[in-house]
């Protein structure tokens, strides 16, 4: 997601997953080690619980979560400077209070934020191996890349592709002497969607339900995730060289508050505000729809609810009479 020296190119970027700090960091602080580290507390503690010595697994969980909380603090820089997101910046901002909060709720005995331990454990044995393991990450940007090319493609545009600044094929080429904005768009790791199929898919294996649910889940979650990124780095490939809202007015809101470049307004529009506010959107739909399979990720997301507002809430009840935790069907 970082613009590279070239002042013609920006990436795109995905919700609930970012790059590392490669551009300002990298070398002073091992950004992957520790998230590395605050995934393996993570496994510690749940081995100790699965080991029932409930007491070290609680606070050693407890310090996984402060850990994790820090990981995504160190965050805030990228988002805030390079990334010019406004959204991401303040996710990791909640970020370290929220997983301190946790961490404490765990350390004093609510042994229920286990599951959820279990679900972020697993999203970043997902994520992670991605992140740091320099094969598949390229195989998921230049695969990611040939399909929004295509469907570009589809929709008349077929501008080729070549090398990025981060080194794979990864860069729509797009005259910059033929377009309204002289940029266009390259893909890095958050625009593959893997943040949010980390999300689901750490989710559903964190629960307790029969095999064959738990895969049409997951097999639902990762199609439509899949299928709407696909939409999203098409409208931001496509938006960005073409300058969709480089109207006036949005020109010097973005230029003035946020101080942009001017060339660079429709990319940030089409990607920091519009595509990652439907993010969230399609998040919430798309986990309505897991919910039908798989009403079990329930008891995650009620602790998640339970952290962010203290309050106990029973989801089973409130998404109606059809749904309940045990995969049923109540009476009616």
């Amino acid at each position: 997601m970082s613009s590279p020296s070239a002042p013609s190119v920006d990436a795109l970027g995905a919700l609930a997953s970012g790059e590392t700090l490669a551009s300002t960091l990298q070398g002073t602080l091992p950004i992957d080690a520790l998230a590395w580290i605050a995934i393996a507390a993570f496994g510690i503690a749940l081995l100790a619980r699965w080991s029932d010595v409930a007491v070290p697994a609680r606070r050693i969980a407890g310090v996984a979560w402060l850990l994790f909380g820090t990981y995504w603090l160190t965050m805030v820089p990228y988002y805030y400077y390079d990334a010019q997101s406004p959204l991401q910046t303040v996710l990791a901002l909640a970020a370290l209070p929220l997983c301190a909060y946790t961490g404490y709720l765990l350390w004093n005995g609510r042994e229920s934020l286990f599951v959820l331990t279990k679900a972020v454990a697993l999203m970043g044995l997902i994520y992670l191996p991605a992140e740091t393991i320099p094969i598949v990450r390229q195989w998921l940007i230049e695969t990611t890349a040939v399909q929004t090319h295509y469907g570009m493609e589809l929709l008349g545009h077929s501008p080729g592709l070549n090398e990025g600044t981060n080194g794979y094929e990864s860069r729509f080429n797009f005259d910059s002497e033929e377009t309204a904005t002289g940029r266009t768009t390259y893909i890095v790791l958050a625009c593959t969607g893997l943040g949010s199929m980390a999300i689901f898919g750490g989710l559903i294996a964190a629960v307790a339900a029969p095999l064959r649910r738990k895969l049409a889940a997951f097999a639902l979650a990762i199609g439509v995730i899949w299928l709407l990124n696909l939409v999203r780095n098409v409208f931001i490939g496509l938006a960005t060289p073409h300058g969709w809202f480089q109207q006036d007015l949005v020109v010097s809101l973005v230029t003035t508050y946020m101080g942009a470049e001017e060339t660079r307004v429709s990319y940030l529009v089409a990607h920091n505000y519009i595509s990652q506010l439907l993010s969230v959107v399609a998040l919430i739909g798309i986990t309505y729809l897991v919910v039908k399979i798989l009403p079990e990720i329930l008891e995650p997301l009620e602790e998640v609810l339970f952290v962010l507002t203290g309050t106990e809430y029973d989801l089973e009840t409130a998404l109606g009479a059809d749904v309940r935790t045990d995969g049923g069907s109540r009476d009616r």
